[in-house]
């Protein structure tokens, strides 16, 4: 059984032939509200790289929403220390970029460090 991708009942080739303004029409208010504004210069200058069929696109503009006709596509995205490789799938439509190279790492504890004080070398199993 293969899952057919839809977002608000239309299909993926749908939502590309669609204008941005009827676009806008199925998104929530944050993201209608974005467009409806326009974009930055920034995000102006990577949509005209996104369609010049480049093969992968470094960028540093996280606030840019993914749009149909980026899906397809691979993006680096700066997460402020190194470029994440993204592939855009359908399914991160109306999503900004910035929500796929997260900016913090998990906290990983381990043993107490150099340093430390001979009180917190003994660390409780659980």
């Amino acid at each position: 059984m293969v899952k057919i991708f839809s977002f608000r009942g239309k299909s993926l080739e749908e939502l590309q032939k669609m204008s941005l303004d009827e676009l806008a029409k199925l998104l929530p208010a944050r993201q209608r509200r974005t467009l409806k504004r326009g974009f930055t210069p920034d995000q102006k200058k990577l949509l005209e790289r996104i369609r010049s069929k480049e093969k992968a696109i470094k960028t540093h503009v996280r606030s840019m929403m993914v749009l149909p006709e980026m899906v397809g596509r691979r993006l680096l995205i700066h997460n402020g220390k190194e470029w994440k490789a993204i592939d855009i799938k359908p399914e991160m439509i109306g999503y900004r970029l910035g929500d796929f190279a997260l900016t913090r790492k998990t906290v990983r504890h381990s043993s107490p460090g150099v340093g430390a004080t001979k009180g917190s070398k003994f660390m409780p199993l659980k």
